[in-house]
């Protein structure tokens, strides 16, 4: 049972950091710090775009928009936060 749990920890971590990756890539996009032209800039940038935007936009609905600030990557890393630590809380209260 502590094998799934420590799996379930380390997707969360992982989609977390893919989470991060994508907002930082699309930042340096933006200034055009980096050039989508060059082939693994893109693979990696439209990896983590598929990977991610599927939970961001069922955020960015509910969020208020506030010009050019997107929080939806905040909101969700806070949620995965959460539901990570509640797993654990719930249910391994013996196990940790």
């Amino acid at each position: 049972m502590k094998s799934i749990f420590i799996l379930l920890d380390s997707v969360i971590t992982i989609y977390i950091w893919i989470i991060i990756i994508n907002a930082i890539l699309s930042w340096l996009v933006t200034f055009n710090i980096l050039n989508t032209q060059n082939r693994f800039v893109f693979s990696v940038l439209n990896t983590t775009y598929k990977l991610a935007d599927p939970a961001l936009n069922k955020i960015r609905r509910f969020l208020p928009t506030f010009g050019s600030i997107d929080l939806s990557p905040v909101v969700l890393i806070l949620v995965l936060l959460f539901i990570r630590n509640l797993i654990f809380e719930i249910f391994s209260p013996g196990l940790f």
